[in-house]
């Protein structure tokens, strides 16, 4: 799968996706991750990619010809791709989204603003136009790379297993259950006994009522996205008496 970022900071780029997950998946041929520069179309002296906003106000806008250009030779290089331009006034990312994009087959190519942000022009080509939250960042970089990773980890053989990702906090609109490694027992504070048993049975049942009580304690709002599953409906009332008698 191909990542093609429009960015006024490509080094930005190359490095956080040359490292971890990521930097093994492109080394292995898994994801391909590219640059398009927009201030290599610029057409002054200055290399200019902003300008002032049409009816005064503060700020630079992001020039809509250096960015076109940009987009047509990012599109030469991912021809069926998605254009996602990455804007606080877009839909705020969540799980189902980035299903969606993992499921799409399609290659992505990400629109990062600058300074005031876009020429309106720019994000008209874009297909969506997506936030990672209610919060303005100095640019489009870091969001988008958030955007990739979570992506990029739903693509075949970029995690060890599929079911990983699956699996993982809000892929079944919950959250995630606690976690635990060695040592068991650590200043006082001991890994769940039902964790040692060995019963994979009430393992799971256990790690869905946490499931539950995370959710209901950090997230309660994802309850009216999810899909019960049979058993759920006992489960959770099992879990709600547990909490009351703590």
């Amino acid at each position: 799968m191909k990542f093609v970022f429009i960015t006024l900071f490509p080094e930005l780029i190359a490095g956080a996706a040359s490292v971890s997950i990521l930097g093994r998946a492109q080394k292995e041929g898994l994801i391909e991750v590219l640059c398009v520069n927009p201030r290599d179309y610029a057409t002054d002296r200055h290399r200019s990619v902003d300008d002032t906003t049409c009816g005064g106000g503060a700020g630079m806008v992001l020039r809509v010809d250096t960015y076109l250009a940009a987009l047509e030779k990012a599109r030469s290089l991912a021809p069926d791709a998605l254009v996602a331009a990455l804007t606080p006034v877009g839909e705020t990312l969540c799980q189902a989204r980035v299903t969606a994009l993992s499921r799409a087959g399609r290659d992505l190519i990400f629109l990062c603003g600058h300074y005031e942000g876009f020429d309106e022009r720019i994000l008209e080509e874009a297909d969506l136009r997506l936030s990672i939250g209610d919060f303005v960042m100095t640019g489009g970089e870091l969001p988008a790379l958030s955007v990739m990773d979570a992506v990029a980890r739903f693509v075949p053989g970029v995690l060890g297993k599929l079911v990983s990702a699956e699996e993982d906090s809000f892929s079944g609109s919950l959250l995630e259950h606690p976690q635990y490694t060695r040592p068991i027992s650590y200043e006082g504070k001991k890994v769940p006994d039902i964790l040692l048993s060995g019963d994979h049975e009430k393992i799971g049942v256990w790690r869905r009522k946490k499931e539950f009580e995370a959710t209901l304690q950090h997230r309660p709002e994802l309850f009216s996205t999810m899909t019960w599953q049979k058993g759920d409906g006992r489960l959770f009332l099992e879990m709600l008496g547990e909490r009351h008698k703590k």
